[in-house]
């Protein structure tokens, strides 16, 4: 019987041992399976904390529907029916700036109607088409990136806050083909953005008067889903259905290679476990902690890889004292309007039951890559920014009769220039130590769906590895 080792109980821990066991039980493969988690509670960043009649999200709120992976693993686990889709005001994004909050526009009329983007900008974007082409062998940043198709006033009020809403990154620093592999796909394919929507607009079309299922090629999409619960709920399904194959408590503190099978994993208090397979789903930072002994290349590489801090806070109000409609997803904010927070999400708005009767409940998000130091301001002081904030942009002058602070000093990793040359020394170094799977949202994607997908390739690797260990 093969010994396979998980490490690290997030997401992509718990995913990747659920579907690696579901696998191995229907290809009749007998594994000796365990999930090692440092802490007492499982789930990583997912965690959905119930208080006062407020369900606040700790980390991430929930998932896109447009792709299959995690719907599917919802499905295999038996948790689909239990999904709470987001209502139609998560449609409803804005950006604030110069004073106001514009809503994103979702089609040629309403861009042209918009505020957001002066007429000189709006010129420049027209002239996408004309945009020099993409530089040979340079692993382009966000920001340069921008700059070259799109103009200056795009990077700055469209560009950068997608980054920190999605990364807290920095778009002077984060890598195009890494952060949106698509885009530059569609720039090579295409020769552009405006040219690729229209031909993928047509392709849309036909598809639909063919009869064919068709899905939003060129951006993310979906409905954000979660679970009335939280989107904890999912890991705690996962969790309970792997029973004790889950071993909380467990500090991986070294990784190293057996004598008589091929790893010898040690935890802290002295525990040692055997294993044929390691998979890591651990984050690049503590990765590169349990890898020092056996490969320092490899510790090396994955110190490279950088995370951003953030800081969330959970503000809660009577709704009679707010007078802004919150008919919306919530609203981020440019780094040239010069506020403290990155952007607000009004969660409440988008999902029911995350604030009591009569209540709502708002997400505000401070820090990220371009601000590290408000990791370390004090409680009162990030309330207090907030507040200043949430007046300037929604007229909110009422003191939250809730407020919850959460800290997260490693949150995001950052997929800044010269990550896929990173992943590629990461790759060589694996194929020196036959058995072992990094996973996880380090490398090739940070959202949950990515984290699932990921888990789907580790498992489907592992089980193959399995097969052929003698």
């Amino acid at each position: 019987m093969k010994k396979v080792i998980i490490i690290g109980g997030g997401i992509s821990g718990l995913a990747t041992a659920w579907l690696l066991r579901d696998k191995a039980s229907q290809a009749g493969i007998e594994l000796d399976l365990a999930l090692l988690e440092k802490d007492q509670r499982l789930g990583g960043k997912i965690r959905s904390i119930k208080d006062e009649g407020y369900t606040c999200e700790w980390g991430p709120n929930g998932f896109l529907d447009s792709k299959p992976q995690t719907l599917e693993l919802c499905s295999a686990i038996g948790v689909r029916d239990n999904l709470h889709r987001s209502n139609d005001n998560a449609r409803k994004r804005f950006i604030y700036s110069n004073g106001e909050l514009h809503r994103l526009p979702e089609g040629g009329p309403s861009f042209l109607q918009s505020r957001l983007i002066s007429w000189p900008g709006k010129l420049r974007l027209a002239m996408e088409p004309f945009a020099p082409k993409a530089p040979v062998g340079v692993d382009e940043t966000l920001a340069d990136f921008g700059r070259r198709r799109l103009g200056k006033e795009a990077l700055d009020k469209l560009i950068a806050p997608m980054v920190s809403g999605i990364f807290a990154g920095d778009p002077e620093t984060m890598s195009l083909v890494s952060c949106f592999p698509r885009i530059a796909e569609l720039e090579r394919e295409y020769g552009g953005l405006i040219k690729a929507m229209i031909m993928l607009a047509k392709k849309k079309k036909k598809d639909i008067a063919e009869g064919k299922v068709v899905s939003s090629a060129a951006g993310p999409g979906g409905v954000l889903t979660s679970f009335r619960e939280g989107i904890q709920f999912l890991t705690d399904a996962l969790a309970a259905s792997l029973g004790n194959i889950v071993r909380p408590g467990s500090q991986v503190v070294s990784l190293e290679k057996g004598k008589s099978v091929p790893y010898r994993v040690l935890c802290a208090g002295g525990d040692e476990h055997e294993a044929d397979i390691v998979i890591v789903a651990a984050p690049a930072f503590a990765t590169a902690g349990m890898l020092d002994s056996l490969d320092p290349t490899m510790t090396q590489v994955l110190s490279q890889i950088p995370y951003s801090s953030m800081t969330v806070i959970c503000f809660g109000y009577e709704r009679e004292r707010i007078k802004h409609p919150l008919d919306g997803f919530g609203y981020l904010i440019p780094k040239k309007e010069g506020l403290s927070i990155l952007g607000t999400l009004w969660d409440s708005s988008m999902f029911e039951n995350r604030a009591p009767e009569g209540r709502v409940l708002l997400r505000s998000m401070m820090g990220g890559a371009c601000f590290p130091e408000y990791i370390a301001l004090s409680d009162d002081e990030v309330t207090a920014r907030v507040r200043r904030d949430l007046k300037a942009i929604m007229g909110i002058d009422a003191a939250p009769s809730f407020v919850r602070v959460f800290r997260h000093e490693q949150a995001i990793p950052q997929y800044v220039s010269g990550h896929a040359k990173r992943l590629g020394a990461l790759g060589e170094r694996l194929k020196v130590h036959p058995g072992l799977l990094l996973t996880g949202n380090s490398y090739r994607g940070i959202g949950l769906n990515d984290c699932v997908a990921a888990a789907q390739r580790a498992s489907d690797e592992a089980l193959a590895l399995a097969q052929t260990i003698s």
